[in-house]
């Protein structure tokens, strides 16, 4: 799959990521209303909401791109109905020949952390039927336990080519509590990124591995540290936009082949309706804001790469 998330971005010429994170707050309320008259003001509701929320945004900017990360919480929280419409979007954007990236962050050992790849990634045996359940092409994964709880996902994506992205410094403000404490004198998060290394070694496609890792936009300097010690993986950068990561803080992150990065926005381009910039498009052409702000994101990182 690795190879695939590469064609796609060199197709497009666009490494970026957009993350499907369907917030009641960021859905316009003429979608709204429209769901809750067929289902009421109900989980049901909620969720055919975030469908058909989803459903315009993927209509007007699949072409643009090469992948999508849908947040498993923002389905979770409208319950069973909620993580039917994650499976939806996940099939939904497979059929546009997009690359699926599973945020669901999953850590535990040994058949739990099985269980959560095969769930994610691989599929399961019922009966004489082998089944799909979800079918991301990568998920995110939580280190903290050790290769205890990477090994058994490494394993699914063998059998499956799919792939993950491991956390290794991420954007938020408080992760240096624990990612940069210093052990032997070097902070955790270069040590986590070592062991992504050489889990990255274990699992080659033909220039990348299908292990990548995740590094925020919001450590620039971090990040130029990682994409040193993990040349091999491909590292997926949350934090652009919103969370003030700026495109030109952004280019250590990729390779001197022009490949080894991938930018993730998420509200900055499914919510762009709201922002000032893109107000003129109107919550009714909310789809079309999106793919306005994907083309300037586009522009934005890819002019930075273009100066370095």
């Amino acid at each position: 799959m690795i190879q695939k998330l590469i064609a796609n971005i060199k197709k497009t010429n666009a490494p970026i990521v957009v993350g499907l994170d369907p917030m009641l707050g960021f859905i316009p309320e003429h979608v709204t209303k429209k769901a809750y008259a067929e289902f009421g003001e109900t989980l049901e509701g909620a969720a055919e909401a975030a469908w058909q929320f989803n459903k315009a945004i993927v209509d007007e900017i699949w072409d643009l791109i090469p992948a999508v990360k849908p947040q498993i919480a923002m389905y979770e929280q409208f319950g069973l109905p909620g993580l039917a419409v994650f499976k939806r979007t996940v099939d939904y954007c497979k059929e546009k020949g997009l690359v699926v990236i599973g945020d669901v962050k999953r850590g535990d050992i040994g058949s739990t952390s099985a269980a959560y790849a095969t769930a994610h990634m691989g599929r399961v045996k019922v009966g004489d039927s082998v089944l799909t359940p979800f079918g991301e092409d990568f998920v995110t994964v939580n280190p903290y336990l050790g290769t205890d709880g990477i090994k058994p996902f490494i394993d699914v994506c063998k059998e499956e080519k799919t792939g993950l992205f491991i956390l290794v410094k991420t954007s938020n403000p408080s992760s240096g509590e624990f990612q940069d404490q210093l052990v032997n004198g070097r902070p955790l998060y270069e040590l986590v990124g070592e062991k992504v290394a050489e889990w990255a070694d274990s699992f080659m496609g033909d220039t990348y591995s299908y292990v990548g890792a995740v590094v925020g936009a919001t450590y620039p300097e971090m990040g130029k540290v990682l994409r040193r010690v993990m040349p091999k993986s491909f590292i997926l950068v949350p934090g652009y936009g919103a969370q003030g990561g700026k495109a030109e803080d952004l280019v250590h992150y990729f390779n001197e082949d022009g490949l080894g990065a991938i930018v993730n926005s998420s509200r900055g381009i499914i919510a762009a309706y709201k922002q000032e910039k893109y107000a003129s498009f109107g919550a009714l052409d909310f789809a079309k804001a999106s793919r306005q702000a994907v083309i300037d994101m586009i522009e934005d990182i890819n002019g930075a790469l273009q100066s370095r």
